[in-house]
């Protein structure tokens, strides 16, 4: 028998994908970042699972655009093999190197600040 999962489950997730389609193209957000941004401060890895659930939402969430707070691409394993999260930001102007976004803190996009999210 299948569960109904929790309204504010539902709305965590939400809020997820509501911030990460706002990162834009060429930029990258950290998960602890984003769990900040929507309240849920030390939340990081339970983003790091919404996201994993992302691919087949429309409208589409771009995932890749998430990394750790190193800017390095520990969700790159979840992702297809023709649609691999490195290539994906590659794409997106993103130099990424032994899976790492070099000029981290350039490229980086803070909801917090970039929102004005208090």
């Amino acid at each position: 028998m299948a569960t109904t999962p929790k309204p504010e489950s539902n709305q965590f997730r939400n809020d997820v994908y509501a911030i990460t389609r706002l990162i834009p193209v060429g930029r990258v957000s950290s998960y602890g970042e984003i769990a900040e941004s929507i309240g849920a401060k030390g939340a990081a890895r339970r983003v790091g699972w919404i996201l994993n659930g992302s691919f087949d939402a429309v409208p589409t969430v771009p995932a890749h655009r998430v990394v750790n707070r190193l800017g390095l691409l520990t969700g790159r394993m979840h992702f297809s093999e023709n649609m691999p999260m490195e290539e994906l930001l590659r794409s997106e102007g993103v130099v990424v190197e032994k899976e790492r976004v070099l000029n981290f803190e350039a490229v980086r996009w803070n909801p917090m600040v970039e929102c004005e999210i208090e």
